[in-house]
């Protein structure tokens, strides 16, 4: 005879796998590495202080 199974922990097993399973898809979809926020971060930056850089004072 086999051991009994714990339906609520297998429903639970089940969700935790799907919420991971769409957590990498949206990870690999819209995620960005440290160094990529970075890279934009200072783009943005250089290119408002160009932009300061040549406007004209009242």
């Amino acid at each position: 005879m086999s051991t009994p199974v714990n339906l609520n922990r297998v429903r639970k097993e089940k969700a935790r796998a799907e919420a991971k399973a769409r957590a990498q898809e949206n990870a690999a979809k819209f995620g960005r590495t440290k160094a990529e926020k970075e890279l934009e971060k200072a783009r943005a930056d250089q290119s408002r202080k160009a932009l300061d850089a040549h406007r004209k004072e009242p």
